[in-house]
């Protein structure tokens, strides 16, 4: 499943959830990649 597009908290669990329970990555690597496609999702929108 990909991961959602968008900033908030409220996404940024559910993509944080997504990884780790489908890509069984460990919890410090969910968040990064999580805060990444956040950081991603806000630099597509100013632009």
């Amino acid at each position: 499943m990909p991961l959602l597009q968008g900033y908030s908290k409220d996404t940024i669990s559910k993509n944080i959830a997504t990884e780790m329970k489908e890509g069984n990555k460990p919890q410090k690597q969910a968040v990064a990649i999580a805060l990444s496609k956040a950081r991603e999702s806000k630099k597509k929108e100013k632009k």
